[in-house]
């Protein structure tokens, strides 16, 4: 077999499940993610709530855990329309996320500790790099800052909290992780593996076919229920008032003066005046040792993108930026050295605030700068959109005085001319209660949490939905709690889920026999025919383990069990919810080939050696734990899980 597959395999395998549990990011960075680059989530729900886990003295609460998960399923729900928190919980996300917010809490206690600490200096060159605080001259801008920062429901301290731990789990995990390598034999032993293919057989005893026949006793039935009752659980739901309105109900805005205009331009000068930018292309190295590696990589002809993946690291590109930004980024003397050279000009090794810098200067940017004339048609547009934010901004302000003294939902919208709408029953991730597939209207998306965190009904509050933009007012006119659902409701159900119980003791006692004929040289289709039972073609499996990558999550479990046993073995696996029982069988297990000379083979052990810098930085992820001391609360971890399944 090619390399190129098996590569392509591997690139894919450290993304999928598996892969992020070995290439885990720090939660200070996904943070930056949430806010920045999805624009729409709570990562932070604030602080609060009862105590999720502890690391050293850092404090993980449930709302913030609450807020991460549905921010997590809101995010997955934009790729995969069908995502739910249902599957969230099931496939571990909970508990992986607890894990992920440890690892980073346990980091900057670890940090600080040992010194190691993020300066408000180097926070600031960190905000200055997010495209999404920049202002339409592509500098950074406060308003855009606030706003963003007040859509996802953090504070400025919060915020620069969670950059700080980046920074600080940077300077921890890049020199663990940093120039791994592995030795020619172990990637070619690891690239064989992936390549191996397998045959074996897989029969499925299904617990319908020892099901007994008839009804069972009304006793039995009862009996049966009481004890599975939770299985048999409705969530929590809640139905929501709302009303929606943006600027269009603001109406007679003053122009702006000259004066305003002319106290505009003289206010934002910087923004107008010429300016002179560069495009850059940067990594950043620990050590000067391992800056003078890649300045070595880039003299046999490579270049600096290659040069820095085959240590592990990437290059990171830089669209625009202004000396005395970059100078904050970097150092004076990198910005200096930087400016001075020509567009291609290497630049480096110099030593900055986070590192040592090797830069590609790639080219020139800039603007020539505006008058007062020229920039007059922007001022006034600008202008005029803040004095319809502030009237905006009163009119909501009025709405909120009306709720504080008292007033109702139904009320304040009356007076204001606002339209109430209702939902439907709905559940804590947005699902419509008893539809399949339907959500809640996407202008509610941003208010279920809140709706969920209300004690009771009838509590009118006020919320963004496009920050400055648009707003809804809302509350909750209905709860139902979480709870059984009655017997008489599901009897169906529990009758099918009691027979398949009865079912699977006869289908148990049936997968043994046929796993003891097969260990004693019997074929695996004339094992089960011997049952004497009306039951599936056993399924005769040839793969390789490349396959399994094709599958991606639709990989059945007996298949991957298969592929985790040793040749000749035969296993029974359970099937989920009483269905039945797997009886998997190996038979050959064929090693892969692949030439040793092959040049792709170099490229194989590269990415091997950035898994092996991975699982480094894992192994120091987990020996600060184990200094720091962690600690979670799984009644509290369990009580957020059933909170965000609709439970109570």
């Amino acid at each position: 077999m090619k390399l190129p597959a098996m590569l392509e395999f591997f690139r894919k395998f450290m993304k999928s499940k598996l892969g992020l549990a070995v290439t885990l990011g720090f939660v200070g960075l996904l943070a930056l993610a949430f806010v920045l680059a999805d624009q729409a989530t709570n990562i932070s729900g604030g602080g609060g709530g009862d105590k999720v886990a502890t690391a050293g003295s850092r404090k993980i609460d449930s709302r913030t855990l609450y807020a991460n998960a549905i921010s997590a399923v809101d995010r997955a729900r934009r790729q995969n329309p069908g995502a739910n928190m249902k599957e969230f919980i099931a496939a571990d996300g909970l508990n992986q996320m607890v894990e992920q917010m440890l690892d980073a809490a346990a980091i900057t206690v670890w940090g600080d500790d040992h010194g190691l600490v993020a300066g408000k200096r180097l926070v600031d060159s960190e905000l200055l790099k997010i495209p999404g605080f920049r202002g339409t001259d592509g500098n950074f801008s406060d308003a855009n800052f606030t706003a963003m920062l007040a859509q996802a429901g953090m504070t400025e301290k919060q915020f620069r909290e969670q950059v700080a731990d980046d920074l600080v789990a940077r300077q921890v995990q890049v020199p663990a992780a940093f120039g791994a390598r592995v030795p020619s034999d172990l990637a070619l032993r690891y690239a064989q593996l992936l390549t191996e293919k397998r045959e074996g057989a897989i029969a499925l005893i299904p617990s319908a076919a020892f099901a007994p026949q008839g009804e069972p006793s009304a006793q039995e039935l009862a009996n049966y229920y009481q004890a599975n009752r939770n299985a048999y659980m409705r969530p929590e739901r809640r139905v929501i008032r709302y009303a929606t309105y943006d600027d269009t109900v603001i109406t007679n805005v003053p122009a702006p003066t000259e004066a305003q205009i002319a106290e505009r331009y003289n206010a934002e000068a910087e923004k107008y005046k010429a300016t002179d930018a560069r495009k850059l292309t940067q990594v950043i190295v620990p050590t000067e040792a391992a800056a003078k590696v890649i300045m070595g990589e880039l003299a046999k002809g490579g270049t600096l993108d290659a040069a820095a993946r085959s240590k592990g690291l990437s290059a990171a590109a830089i669209a625009s930026v202004e000396k005395g930004a970059y100078r904050l980024q970097s150092s004076a003397a990198v910005a200096d050295a930087v400016f001075a050279a020509k567009p291609g000009a290497i630049v480096g090794p110099l030593k900055g605030n986070l590192g040592w810098f090797i830069v590609r200067v790639e080219g020139t940017s800039g603007n020539a700068g505006k008058t007062l004339d020229q920039a007059r048609p922007e001022i006034v547009a600008a202008l005029a959109a803040e004095n319809k934010r502030h009237a905006l901004a009163e009119f909501s302000a009025k709405i909120e005085d009306g709720f504080d003294n008292g007033g109702s939902l139904a009320d304040i919208a009356k007076d204001l001319g606002l339209t109430l709408k209702q939902t439907p029953p709905v559940l804590a991730d947005g699902s419509i209660y008893g539809t399949e597939g339907q959500k809640a209207p996407p202008e509610t998306t941003r208010i279920l949490q809140a709706a969920f965190f209300m004690e009771g009904e009838n509590q009118p509050q006020l919320a963004e939905i496009e920050p400055g933009k648009s707003f809804i007012v809302f509350d909750v006119s209905g709860i139902q709690p979480a709870a059984p659902a009655p017997i008489a409701d599901v009897r169906a159900q529990v009758v099918a889920d009691l027979m398949l119980h009865k079912g699977s003791q006869g289908a148990k006692a049936a997968a043994e026999q046929v796993l003891n004929s097969v260990r004693k040289g019997s074929e695996m289709q004339a094992a089960v025919a011997a049952l004497g039972k009306a039951l599936p073609p056993v399924d005769q499996v040839s793969m390789g383990r490349m396959q399994l990558q094709a599958m991606g999550r639709q990989l059945p479990p007996p298949v991957a069990l298969m592929f985790a046993m040793a040749r000749g073995s035969v296993k029974i696996l359970p099937a989920p919810k009483n269905r039945g029982f797997y009886v998997v069988s190996v038979k050959a297990i064929t090693p892969g080939t692949i030439d040793p000379r092959d040049p792709e083979l170099a490229r194989a052990r590269q990415d091997f050696g950035g898994l092996a810098g991975r699982e480094y930085a894992e192994q120091m992820r987990t020996a600060i734990r184990k200094d720091v001391g962690v600690k979670k609360v799984p009644s509290v971890i369990e009580a957020v899980k059933r909170q965000l399944l609709g439970g109570n």
